[in-house]
């Protein structure tokens, strides 16, 4: 497993596969290898540094323990982190990103946004 740092694998993530739940949203998106790969986005939408900061170390924590099991061998899997998510129950999140997977590994994504004008 390794991190996503380019701004370029983030936005390819994005025209992949998408998975909605209250507290993250999952993109998962082929990256041409047989490496899982992993990334997490939290904006400043969010809150301050404090709080993104722990978002994150969640988010983190749950794909550390998720990914070598579920992910998808050869994907890039990145977690955005929504509102309130931060508040959210850590087994329930837990849950979350497992049934997130699960729709992910059957191709079952959300239907695409609608585009920005």
């Amino acid at each position: 497993m390794s991190v996503l740092t380019k701004r370029a694998d983030f936005l390819s993530a994005n025209r992949g596969l998408r998975v909605a739940r209250p507290g993250f949203v999952l993109l998962v998106n082929p990256n041409g290898g047989d490496q899982v790969r992993f990334g997490i986005t939290v904006t400043k939408k969010i809150g301050n540094a404090v709080v993104r900061n722990r978002m994150k170390r969640r988010l983190r924590a749950l794909l550390r323990e998720l990914l070598p099991d579920a992910g998808l061998p050869g994907h890039d899997h990145v977690l955005i982190g929504r509102d309130h998510g931060v508040e959210r129950d850590f087994a329930k999140l837990h849950e979350e990103l497992t049934m997130a997977l699960a729709r992910a590994a059957a191709g079952k994504g959300d239907p695409p946004r609608r585009p920005r004008t």
